[in-house]
């Protein structure tokens, strides 16, 4: 075998290459071939390895044996190349033939061509020969073979890559097979490659990411591994894989589709993975227009899909979802595989997407795709839950490619029409329905049904109110995706409340199901429930009374009932009572299981608020029932008494707390002792048969505060609720919680008790006591004046016994009893008689001091004291009164006994003369000689000596002394001031003036240093001021009183030295003694004058004069003196008014560019104000704030910036403001301020495209590759190059831009003002370079034509015109007026020009031409068709062509193509009318012959949509009338009784439901016809409006037989015997549609088709065998009954 192998390549290259044998005539063409192919090779982005694999899936196997491929890369260099690395193939397949070798040694003689229908799948031309891409010497091992090809032109022939060279050694087969292994035979064929030293590692890349599915679509090759052969296994830098594919046998077969199972298994170092696909193949017949020439010979799409149960199988982290039998880069989305015989690019890792055989076959993955989902849904017996993974195989995700998303929206259509989406079953059945019929539910829903479902609720109805429900296993969140991508919708909210009632969800379930349904109700009520019907759903449970059933009511029919949710003891105490008070049904209660499921709900509150928003809910405590059922009580004295009886048990049993039962008792009705109900009371008073309160006070005196006394009814017993009450018991509860009371126990009334106006008795009397005891802090007035004021109180007084008041009475001691009856004073003391009360008078001491019982000796001086007091009360004591009491206080005295309780009984009271009238002692004064300077400034009340005696008085001093009289100064001054009359304080004497000031060094008065500082008590140089006015000199501040005139100097020579001595005190006052003081009135006095104007030129100098002497003195410079030079506006400038230094400029030369661009504040030193002199204060100034230096006046220059007019800013006065900026930044570290940069930003810059503000102006920059005029630059030649150039941070620091990014926004804003097309057009490469992108809210923006020298809208404009169509359009295309491509693309990218023409565009260059053309060439309307039937598949295309045109092409008679109106223009879908109508233009053009890109059938389709109609339902048909007088004759043959069968057998079919008698009527018809003939040709009119033109269209055509059915005859054509076949099958036609139309006139749908079947019959002669046959072909038969009618109808005629 090899010594024939060899020998045939040896004649190879003597014959073929001319190598030791006779020149090849063809080797110039060899040249040029391997020239080319070696171009093809290195041009082509081919991937070696998947040719590889592709020819080994295209070898031929022998029998039996599973093919297999191995790759195996080797660091051994085993062909002694010097290679650094050699890859070896190895596969098993039947090996090369003589053919294959000759064909491997030439270029374009594939042994394939033309083989595509057989399996093979190669196609790019390269094939094998893509290995030079990483070797240079490729090895081949086959069948005896043993030869290799070199890349380098061969020296015999100068020719390489095909050029066989036999290989005797390097490698051996010893070599290879040790790289094999030598456990296992060699496969037949090896292919060795030396691999690059750059290629090594792509190589090894490459095959470390074979992908495991590369096998899933390869109908042969069954096994590939891939491994590196080394000798420590720890080296290998490729990573090894074996992959298995196994297919199932067993397969689903159709005409066009088949399925089976590939389980695919791969195994790595360290892992093995294996997953299954089921595949779905399905053919597709090759559409006419999608042909092309590298398919020529396939007639059928093949696609296959494939669909993983599991994890894929992968490598990376993306899986290829488009296969050309091998796997593509193409990452689609799609859970699924996408396999066909697609036209690729030439490096196989896309297809070629805008391919029209790709497209072809893309356009019929839906269908495939549908059939198979379909099929994997519906053809299974397994549970619905087990087709969940199927339904992941949906396409949800878009794709990136957007033919992909064309894809997936056709296959959701289609998807979306299918009945595949499972509903609820029940018993094991599964409904499948379309996803438009299935409705989705709330999961909170679902999990409610299935509890409702194991609780024997019956579902069994579910899907009856008005929608499927999505079967349970499928209404998953997990599934959202999926069911939103079928367009399953959730359910309406109304089916929520017809479920709830329909299925009975609220009574057969449990309660805690039950509960769910209220808490789901409660979350989705607003947003869901609101407005629906489930507020008339009987939704709430509840119970009136104990033993009563469960009631229902919707939420909508729940008022004006309140839901109580008491405790459990409570309900059940409740509900007891709801019995006995039977007004209180409202209050209705949760049954007590259904509570107990609500309690334990953990979203009890979420249901509590929302049942809160639809009616009242309460908790209802013991409490809220007593106050409900007091409210409605309605004065029933009963219920009233009955009310009290609840409240009595409810407390006793500890259903109400105290709190509670005191709040509930508080305002309950009572009835009382006339029947009446109260419900508004103050207190309450024991019945008076078992009362104390009769015996003291007789009647009841509270009444008129609101008290009332209970009716004896409180004393029965009765039964209430069950439960019987004792004797009185009631009446304790009363007491208690009713406050119900009896003396001693009731407070006190407002009230006099008449009982005390008169003796009490003793017991009566201690019961008043007690009384007393038990209310002491409750007695109110009236009540406590008529004991204190009532004579019931029994005295002794001088021995007899009396009954007084006891505010009049005492209770004494032995021992100052006697003395005080004693006789000394002309006054008697009763006291208690204790002998009538005895020892138990003792215990109410205190009672009786409250009852006013006097029992202390001061008490009874005090009573002395008031009784002479009130002598004085009625008229002023006598001097002999006045001198008792002087002589009692004596007495006292003298008898050791304290007179201070008397002193203060009568030491308060005026009973005293004065020189100031009565008054009490206390503060008056004993006049002596040292008051007298005293009394000239004060008003000091001095004891009348002459109404007294001046001896008399002097003989009590020690007793007016006690009473608080003054008798001696001792330096008494404050009684001075407390007398001071305010009045006497003005125009004092020098003596006068320094008492006042003694007073203040001793008191500090406010009263005094207050009146003294508003009166004019001071004498100065001025005349008599107030002190705050006067000032004291001192020779160290003097000069600040030259400054002005005016300041009041105190008199040295009225008041002597001794008032220095006061300075303290003058300080007080207000008076100015230092110099801080002196300041202030300074400061007043300055900002009067600078207030009001006072201030004059010489002001300023006098000023500056004194703050120079006083910075200059040793004492520190007043604050506020200095604040005030500092801040006062003093200094007149410039600008006409007067300014504070700080605000001022002392002016120099340097402020001079800047006085034309800023208001600043100059200081006046022109000859009308402060002239040149003022510069001599230059320090002063400038240390009161004032500018005298440009750097330091920033300040200045920011707030009185005033840019002009910008003509009028001169360069020296920009610079200057630039020099401004500088000095800003230095000052503020580089942060402007932002009223500086608010007012330069303005246009003040001359640029070259003039005056703009910094934000608008650029620094130029030579290296952008602009020109200065381009932009706004900055004129440097207007402001001086280096000087504006030194700016250059400053410019940038106020806002002009210098980068590129600020350049790229000016220059795209600015460029629209430009109409030079150089500019534009550098400005747009400068954008362009940049990557410059418009703002995204910016507007779309506008592009320069230069050609038409205009500015054109980015939405008339598009990169490239295809077509060629858009020259003279409104539409610019920018390929013609730019020819750099980077534009192109920038305009795309950053003006989002569009690519090419819309669909809009070439409606709008329709309309155009409609206006401008009558004709169109053939290539335009070509070119024009072909874009819109392929763009006119969305709805919007839809609309807009739908209202786009209004005339269309037709056909002219020259062969061009004529616009014609709409209206005018037909779709020719019966060529026989196309005949007749052929020599007008009036059918739509289409291209002849036609043309792969623009089928017939698809314009004709878009012809439709715009609404060209068909001619065959236009045209309008008359009957030509028959000539009189013409011979006719019958014709009995016409009408056979095979005709009649035929019919009958049609009529017959049960989908016509046609009965038997309407059957019979129709044959009588048709059999008693009048069938006659005619020699004269019976003709038919059709005519055909044109309505745009108003004309009408005029054709006849032959008719060989007509049918007048008002007549009942037949007219037919006399036929000849011996006419062509043509006539017979005109006339048969003719003859089965004047049938058809007869017989089924009033079911036209149904002519075409009897049509046919008569037709049929009468080519054949009506011969019975045929036309049984036709029958049966068509499943028709003649029913017995009907057998009788044609016997019958033919046995007649």
């Amino acid at each position: 075998m090899a010594e024939a192998a060899k020998r045939h390549i040896d004649q190879i290259r003597k014959t073929k290459f001319s190598i030791g044998g006779a020149d090849n005539p063809l080797t110039e063409d060899l040249h040029q071939a391997v020239t080319n192919l070696a171009v093809e090779i290195y041009t082509k982005d081919v991937h070696f390895l998947m040719e590889l694999i592709q020819n080994a899936e295209d070898n031929e196997y022998p029998e039996g044996v599973d093919p297999s491929l191995e790759f195996v890369v080797t660091s051994e260099d085993i062909t002694a190349t010097g290679a650094p690395a050699t890859l070896l193939i190895f596969n098993n397949e039947k090996g090369f033939s003589e053919k294959n070798i000759e064909s491997i040694c030439s270029v374009g003689r594939s042994t394939k061509k033309g083989n595509r229908k057989r399996g093979y799948i190669g196609e790019k031309g390269i094939g094998f020969k893509s290995v030079f891409l990483i070797t240079s010497h490729p090895y081949i091992f086959s069948n005896g073979y043993q030869i290799r090809f070199n890349k380098e032109p061969c020296s015999q022939c100068s020719l390489g890559y095909i050029v066989p060279e036999w290989v005797e050694q390097n490698p051996s087969r010893g070599d290879i097979q040790r790289i094999y292994g030598s456990g296992s035979a060699l496969p037949t064929t090896t292919i060795i490659l030396p691999l690059y030293n750059d290629k090594v590692k792509p190589v090894k890349e490459q095959l470390s990411n074979v992908h495991p599915e590369v096998l899933l679509f390869l109908s042969k090759i069954k096994r590939l591994s891939i491994r590196e052969h080394c000798q420590d296994s720890r080296l290998s830098t490729v990573n090894s894989i074996g992959i298995l594919s196994e297919t199932d046998l067993v397969a689903r077969k159709s005409i066009d589709a088949e399925s089976y199972t590939v389980h695919l298994s791969a195994s790595e170092t360290s892992s093995e993975k294996q997953c299954s696909y089921y595949m779905w193949k399905q053919k597709f017949q090759v559409k006419h227009e999608n042909r092309v020439d590298r398919r020529s010979g396939v007639e059928d799409w093949v696609i296959t899909l494939a669909f993983p149960f599991g994890e894929r199988l992968g490598r990376g982290n993306s899986s290829p979802g488009v296969y050309a039998f091998l796997p593509t880069e193409m990452v689609t989305n799609f859970p699924f595989i996408i396999q066909a015989d697609f036209i690729l690019a030439s490096s196989r890792e896309t297809i070629v997407l805008d391919d029209k055989w790709n497209q072809g076959v893309l356009n019929c993955v839906p269908m495939a795709f549908v059939n198979a989902f379909t099929s994997l849904v519906k053809k299974t017996e397994a549970p619905v839950s087990t087709l969940l993974p199927v339904f992941r195989f949906l396409p949800v995700e878009q794709s990136t490619y957007a033919e992909m998303n064309l894809v997936r929206e056709s296959v959701r259509t289609r998807v979306s029409a299918e009945e595949i989406v499972p509903s609820v079953s029940h018993k094991g059945q599964k409904f499948f329905h379309r996803p438009c019929e299935v409705g989705r539910l709330i999961p909170d829903f679902w999990d409610f049904l299935e509890k409702a479902k194991e609780e024997g609720a019956s579902l069994q109805n579910i899907s009856s109110h008005g929608v499927y429900i999505l079967d349970p296993c499928f209404d998953k969140t997990e599934n959202d995706k999926v069911m939103e991508f079928l367009g399953v919708q959730r359910v309406g909210n109304e089916w929520y409340a017809k479920c709830i009632q329909g299925c009975d969800l609220v009574t057969s379930v449990s309660e805690n199901t039950y509960v769910e349904v209220l808490v789901f109700l409660a979350e989705n009520w607003e947003s869901r429930f609101k407005s629906t019907n489930m507020v008339r759903v009987p939704l709430i449970k509840y119970v009136v009374q104990k033993g009563v059933m469960t009631s229902l009511s919707s939420l909508a029919d729940f008022s004006p009932k309140t839901l109580c949710l008491p405790t459990d003891k409570n309900q059940v105490w409740l509900l007891d009572w709801n019995d006995e008070f039977r007004f209180m049904s409202k209050f209705v209660f949760l049954p007590q299981i259904t509570k107990s499921a609500f309690l334990a709900c953990s979203k009890k509150e979420t249901v509590l608020n929302w049942l809160k928003e639809k009616f009242t809910v309460t908790k209802l405590s013991i409490s809220d029932y007593a106050k409900s059922l007091r409210e409605n009580l309605n004065g029933d004295k009963r219920l009233v008494v009955a009310y009290a009886h609840f409240l009595h048990r409810s407390i006793s049993k500890g259903f109400l707390s105290n709190d509670e039962a005191v709040k509930c008792c508080k305002d309950m009705p009572l009835v009382d002792n006339y029947g009446n109900v109260n419900t508004s009371r103050t207190g309450v008073l024991v019945p008076s048969s078992t009362g104390k309160w009769v015996s003291l006070i007789g009647s009841n005196p509270w009444r008129q505060n609101g008290y009332i006394e209970l009716g004896e009814e409180y004393l029965s017993s009765g039964r209430f609720a069950g439960v019987m009450s004792n004797h009185r018991e009631l009446l304790e509860f009363l007491k208690s919680y009713a406050k119900a009371g009896d003396i001693p126990d009731l407070k006190p009334p407002n009230a006099a008790i008449p009982a005390l106006s008169g003796a009490l008795r003793k017991e009566n009397a201690f019961l008043l006591l007690e009384w007393i005891k038990c209310n002491r802090y409750y007695l109110l007035p009236m009540f406590l004046g008529s004991v204190r004021g009532g004579s019931w109180l029994r005295t002794m007084m001088n021995g007899c016994s009396d009954y007084r008041p006891p505010s009049q009475s005492f209770y004494h001691t032995a021992s100052w009893g006697r003395i005080l009856q004693d006789g000394s004073i002309l006054v008697d003391i009763p006291l208690v008689d204790r002998s009538f009360y005895g020892n138990e008078i003792e215990k109410y001491r205190e009672e009786l001091k409250t009852a006013g019982v006097m029992f202390e000796f001061s008490e009874a001086c005090e009573f002395v004291g008031n009784h002479l007091m009130g002598l004085a009360m009625n008229s002023s004591l006598s001097t002999a009164n006045v001198f008792s009491i002087l002589k009692f206080i004596r007495h006292l005295r003298q008898k050791l006994l304290s007179p201070d309780d008397f002193i203060s009984a009568v030491k308060n009271v005026r009973w005293i003369r004065t020189t100031c009238g009565d008054r009490s002692p206390d503060g008056v004064v004993l006049f002596s000689q040292e008051w007298k300077a005293a009394k000239l400034i004060s008003d000091i009340p001095f004891i009348d000596r002459d109404f007294y005696g001046e001896a008399n008085l002097n003989g009590f001093k020690e007793e007016l002394k006690l009473l608080g009289v003054v008798v001696q100064f001792q330096e008494n001054h404050s009684l001075i001031v407390s007398h001071l009359n305010p009045s006497k304080l003005n125009y004092l004497t020098a003596d006068g003036m320094l008492l006042v000031l003694a007073c203040m060094r001793r008191l500090s008065p406010q009263k005094l240093i207050a009146s003294l500082r508003n009166s004019q008590c001071f004498k100065t140089t001025s005349g008599y001021k107030s002190p705050a006015d006067c000032f004291i000199p001192d020779p160290e501040w003097s000069c600040l009183l030259t400054v002005f005139d005016g300041f009041p100097l105190i008199d040295e020579g009225f008041y002597g030295r001794k008032i220095f001595s006061y300075k303290e005190e003058l300080k007080q006052i207000g008076v100015v003694v230092q110099l801080e003081e002196a300041v202030k009135g300074f400061v007043r006095t300055f900002k009067q004058k600078a207030t009001s104007s006072g201030l004059t030129r010489s002001t300023a100098s006098s000023l500056l004069s004194c703050y120079r002497k006083l910075s200059e003195g040793s004492h520190k410079f007043p604050e506020e003196l200095l604040k005030s030079f500092k801040e006062l506006q003093w200094l007149r400038t410039k600008l006409g008014d007067f300014h504070a230094p700080k605000d001022c400029i002392l002016f120099e030369q340097e402020w001079e560019p800047l006085r034309l661009i800023a208001n600043l504040p100059f200081i006046d030193d022109s000859a009308n104000w402060y002239s040149q002199s003022i510069h001599e204060y230059k320090k002063e100034l400038k240390g009161l704030g004032v500018t005298v230096e440009l750097s330091q006046g920033m300040s200045h220059v920011v707030s009185s910036l005033s840019l002009p007019d910008p003509s009028r800013v001169a360069p020296t006065s920009a610079l200057s403001l630039l020099k401004c900026v500088r000095f800003l930044v230095e000052e503020r570290f580089g942060k402007l301020p932002e009223e500086f940069v608010e007012k330069v930003s303005v246009k003040w810059l001359k640029t070259h495209s003039g005056y703009c503000s910094p934000e608008e102006c650029l620094v130029y920059n030579s290296d952008w590759g602009l020109e200065p005029c381009d932009g706004p630059f900055i004129d440097e030649e207007y402001y001086g190059v280096s000087e504006i150039t030194s700016y250059k941070n400053e410019l940038i620091a106020i806002g002009v831009g210098h980068d590129s990014a600020k350049a790229c926004k000016l220059l795209a804003s600015h460029v629209h003002t430009h109409s030079d097309s150089d500019a534009i057009s550098r400005i747009y490469r400068f954008l362009c370079k940049s990557e410059w992108k418009p703002e995204k809210e910016s507007s779309s923006g506008r592009i320069w034509i230069p050609s038409d020298a205009k500015w054109a809208d980015v939405s008339s404009c598009v990169i490239y015109d295809k077509d060629k169509l858009f020259a003279s359009s409104q539409l610019n295309v920018l390929e013609n007026h730019y020819t750099e491509r980077d534009l192109l693309v920038f305009f795309s990218s950053a003006f989002e020009v569009r690519t090419s023409p819309s669909i809009e565009d070439y409606c709008a260059l329709w309309k155009d031409w409609e206006r401008t053309k009558e004709s169109l060439s053939n290539d335009e309307c070509c070119a024009f068709w072909r874009f819109v039937v392929r763009h006119s598949y969305t709805v919007k295309a839809e609309k807009i062509l739908s209202e786009s045109f209004s005339r269309l092409p037709v056909n002219g008679q020259d062969g061009g193509v004529l616009l014609s109106d709409i209206s005018d223009v037909f779709i020719a879908d019966d060529l026989l009318l196309k005949d007749l109508f052929i020599d007008s233009p009036v059918f739509v053009w289409y291209p002849t012959p036609s043309i792969a890109s623009l089928s017939q059938t698809s314009l004709l389709e878009l012809y439709r949509k715009i609404g060209v109609k068909e001619i065959s339902k236009c045209v309008e048909m008359a009957e030509a009338k028959l000539t009189d007088g013409v011979d006719i004759k019958e014709n009995k043959n016409l009408i056979k009784p095979g005709l009649v069968r035929l019919i009958l057998g049609f009529l017959s079919d049960p989908t016509l439901k046609i009965d038997a008698e309407e059957r019979s009527r129709i044959v009588h018809g048709l059999v008693t016809l009048n069938v006659v003939e005619t020699p004269e040709t019976i003709s038919t009119e059709y005519s055909l409006n044109l309505p745009s033109k108003g004309e009408k269209l005029i054709a006849k055509a032959k008719r060989m037989i007509r049918w007048e059915r008002e007549k009942g005859v037949v007219y037919a054509e006399k036929m000849e015997e011996a006419c062509g076949n043509r006539k017979v099958l005109e006339y048969a036609t003719c003859f089965a549609e004047v049938v058809a139309k007869g017989v089924m006139w009033e079911r036209e749908e149904l002519i075409g088709r009897l049509s046919e079947f008569v037709k049929m019959a009468y080519l054949v002669e009506f011969d019975d065998d045929a036309v049984e046959f036709l029958m049966k072909s068509k499943n028709l038969q003649v029913y017995e009954e009907d057998e009788k009618v044609i016997s019958d109808a033919f046995s007649l005629k």
